[in-house]
Formats: C-alpha cells, structure tokens, sequence
C-alpha cells in the first residue's frame, strides 16, 4: 500500500505546490470574490489533475506496474484519484456556482464593476479562449453533474456489474468535455509556467486514455483469442475451474501470481482472474472462479466447453520476489489461487527455501483440498488447512508459533481485505517489516 499511498499525496502536493508558484491564496486586496476567484483555479486544477491520472491508470499501462507493484494497487489509486476528483469538483462548483446563487439570494453583494477602458492586448489564442467561456461554463457544469453521478454508481457496490462497465465507459466522454472546460476558463497565464506544463502534459495523456476507452483499444496489444477446453466443477465451494487452450502467439508467458482480464459475453465485458497455473508450451490457462457476485454467481451456468474467449493480459506483481529464505503464504478461501500457480511452477522449478501454505476456508471439499495437497507435495511446501468451524480462525500467533523463523521470512496474502490488514497489522506489532508483507489487492472497483 505504501507506494500508492506515496504517489497519491505526490500527485497533489507536487499540484499544488507548482499553482503556488503561479498564483497566490492570499490576493491583494483579499475579499471573498479575489479569493474565490483563485480558490476556484486551485481547484479546478486539482479535480482534473486527479481525473487525468485516473484516466491513465484506467487505460492499464504496463510500464507503471513496477511503480506501483501491480495493477491490482493501480486500480485502488485509480479508485481514489476518482473519488478525491469528485471532493475536490465539488468544492470547485460550489464556490463557482454557489457564489452566484448566494448573490441572487441576497446573502452576498456582488462586487461593483470598474469602468471599461481600453480592452487589453491580448494574442489570437487567448482572445479566442475569451470567446468560449460561456459555452465552456454551461458544457462543464453538466459534464460535472454526470461525472457525479458516474463515480456515486462506480462507488456503489450494489451496482452490477454489468451496468458499471457501461456506465462508467461514459466517464471518458465526460472526461473530453472537462478538458475543453479547462482548456477554456484556466487562467491564461498558468500555460507559461510549470504548473500549466504539468497540466498540458496530464490532459494530453488523459485524453489519450479516454480515446482508447471510447474506441475500446484498451489492452488491444495484450489480447490473446482462446476456447475453453475443460470445466471442473466444485458445488459445495461454489467454484469452478475453467481451462482455456489460446489460439494465437500475442500471449507470451506469465509469472505465477498474475491475472488476466477474461471476456466470454460481450455484454459483460472483461473481469479479472487470477491465473491458476504455471506457464509452458502447450498455451493452456487455467482460471479459478468463486460465486462471490452476480456475474461469477452465474458462472457456472454460461460457460461452456467450446466457447471462445478472449484473455487479456498478464498483469500483477504478486509474483513471489525476493531472497528470504523463508515464504509465508496464506490462501484465503478462493485467494488460494495465486499459490497454486506458484506450487505448479516450483513442482518444474525447485527452490531451496523453506515454504509454508495456511489455507483457511469455511467450506472443506475433500476433492479440492486432495488436488492442492498433491500440489503443495509436489513443489516441497508445507500445507496447513484450516477449517473455520472445526480448526477455528487463522490469527498472527497461530502463524508465528508454527513458524518459528517468521522473522527471517516474507509473508504473501490473497484473500479479504479486512483479513490481511488485520494480520499485517498484527504482524507490524510485533516488529515486522511492511514491505516484507505483500497483499494482493484484487478489487477492481
């Protein structure tokens, strides 16, 4: 979490900073209106600063994955870059339009106008600019209405889906008309500084983005055409477990602990699994799919052997790094995927490190928990279920006092999120390291 949350606060320290140098809080003379009217630039560079790079983040850009050690905590920025555009917009309409109903109210006296003189000299452009600021006003306010609206629905578990990939497709048409408002209505000055620099550079990339979104080219180069070639089904866990056997030569390999976008129904779009086998020459991908929202719950029900797919990717960073000579792994539930792929991979490609697996589930299929102990034979890791009813819950003591060498040791976690932050938390009190603690973040909204 640490190099998100580093990039986050950057992102807007280094924005606000680069307007300072431009403009100023504190005008001479300070009223409520000088004030208002820089408020209202800090703002608005702000918002769309935020929405640029949401934008980009959005489009899936490989070369930020190191940065930010994996597209899974790309999308948790993404997630709150969209939702501090949506504060900070807030902020920005209210002192630009709320002023002008607190006048009409009465509750404000809008400051007397100075006599026309002479219209200043001004280049082509920005008298050009001056002549939009009408259209760029009244474009951007209802562009900004239908952004709220958008991220509130993004925002909303409840929201299927299905409905939320179209939905939020229009963000970046949205997102276009936001541009030409700022385009129009920054001042004319901040072009010639650092600050207008950054937020040329933001808006050129975001629109980018948004133009590979609107002509559906995310990802274009990273799709691979595939056909599932087997379907295994576990019902008491609700899972299942499809193979896909690829078509073409643009799927190039992954590391175990990666994922893929999966497309099966145009109408559904792309949704992220987490690959569950390692790689090799027969271009044969095996996904794991738990029942956990409305469209895995109906998984089971539209896949079938034959049907084409298209696979995108791999992305993550997940990928069991580093030099530890010990590795703590912990599979929560369906989270136990990742660890699969890893085990598949060191059964070909040993290491010499000592290996544990926690596995707690709420369910005990003895089918599936045969297959993953011959896994974890096969790759030398030691394997500990734990089944809630009858073992009861995995805590940070239960891991250390089977683990006596858990200090020399990294620790790798996919499951709930409340659960690991509740056992990093634990383990950083009694000294651990947090970079040694790696949770995989797989909530794409």
């Amino acid at each position: 979490m640490k190099p998100i949350r580093v990039a986050f606060a950057a992102f807007f320290l280094l924005l606000t900073a680069l307007w300072l140098l431009a403009d100023t809080l504190a005008p001479t003379p300070f009223t409520y209106f000088s004030f208002r009217s820089v408020f209202v630039q800090l703002t608005g560079v702000l918002a769309i600063g935020a929405m640029s790079f949401a934008m980009v983040l959005a489009a899936r850009p490989k070369w930020m994955e190191p940065w930010l050690h994996g597209l899974d905590k790309m999308y948790r920025l993404h997630k709150w870059l969209g939702i501090s555009a949506l504060v900070v917009g807030l902020v920005h309409w209210w002192w630009a339009k709320g002023t002008k109903w607190m006048v009409g109210w009465g509750w404000l006296a809008r400051p007397e106008r100075q006599p026309r003189g002479q219209m200043p000299d001004v280049g082509a452009i920005e008298a050009w600019l001056r002549t939009q600021r009408g259209l760029a006003e009244g474009l951007g306010e209802w562009a900004f209405y239908a952004a709220v609206v958008l991220i509130v629905l993004a925002l909303w578990k409840r929201f299927p889906y299905r409905w939320f990939a179209k939905t939020h497709w229009w963000i970046s048409a949205v997102y276009l008309v936001l541009v030409f408002h700022t385009i129009v209505l920054t001042n004319f000055e901040y072009w010639a500084q650092p600050v207008g620099w950054v937020v040329a550079v933001l808006l050129a990339a975001g629109t980018g983005a948004a133009l590979l979104s609107l002509f559906g080219l995310i990802g274009t180069t990273r799709k691979a055409r595939g056909e599932i070639e087997e379907i295994i089904r576990y019902p008491a866990l609700k899972v299942i477990e499809v193979a896909i056997r690829l078509k073409d030569a643009v799927w190039r390999g992954h590391k175990p602990g990666q994922f893929a976008f999966v497309t099966s129904h145009k109408n559904e779009g792309a949704h992220p699994f987490t690959i569950a086998c390692a790689w090799n020459e027969q271009k044969r991908l095996v996904f794991i799919a738990k029942a956990l929202g409305d469209f895995t719950e109906k998984l089971h029900e539209q896949l079938q052997v034959g049907m084409p797919v298209t696979v995108e990717g791999p992305y993550g960073c997940f990928t069991f790094d580093g030099d530890h000579p010990v590795q703590i792994w912990i599979g929560a539930g369906i989270g136990v995927t990742p660890f699969i792929a890893r085990m598949k991979h060191l059964a070909n490609a040993p290491e010499q490190r000592e290996i544990v697996l926690f596995h707690p589930t709420a369910v005990y299929d003895q089918t599936a928990i045969d297959k993953l102990s011959a896994d974890a034979k096969a790759a030398n890791v030691r394997l500990i279920v734990l089944v809630d009813e009858r073992d009861g819950y995995l805590t940070g003591d239960r891991i250390r006092e089977a683990v006596p060498n858990w200090r020399e040791a990294s620790i790798w976690f996919c499951g709930p999120a409340k659960f690991g932050q509740i056992l990093r938390a634990d383990f950083l009190t009694h000294g651990f390291p947090a970079e040694d603690f790696h949770q995989e973040l797989f909530e794409m909204r």
